[in-house]
């Protein structure tokens, strides 16, 4: 089986490793110099870097959460100060962008 990583570069990682557990409410799997977070089998590592280029990028990577209730969702994160856009139908369900600490891009996604 293959592992599946996603790796996010931070400028200020205690800000971020707070982000993607105390808002987001992901689970911490291990930190040392790395943050680990286990979402359903795939890692999600926080990884700081100082370095501008590691941390923008020209890319159309996107991490997707998948929810049950995108309002209820989307009103959780702003009521945590998270601007949540507005939440549009698409094809397969209906969804709503945000950004993380580091302005990468970050999806709910309610499949229909």
């Amino acid at each position: 089986m293959t592992e599946v990583r996603v790796l996010v570069g931070t400028d200020d990682f205690e800000r971020s490793a707070a982000f993607y557990s105390d808002v987001l409410g992901l689970s911490l799997s291990s930190q040392d110099s790395i943050a680990r977070f286990d979402l359903d089998g795939v890692l999600l590592e926080l990884i700081p870097t100082s370095t501008e280029s590691e941390l923008s990028g020209a890319g159309n990577a996107r991490l997707c959460l998948k929810v049950a209730d995108i309002e209820q969702a989307a009103l959780a994160l702003r009521e945590k100060g998270v601007p949540v856009g507005g939440v549009r139908e698409v094809e397969n369900g209906k969804l709503a962008s945000f950004q993380d600490p580091d302005k990468n891009e970050l999806l709910l996604w309610q499949y229909s």
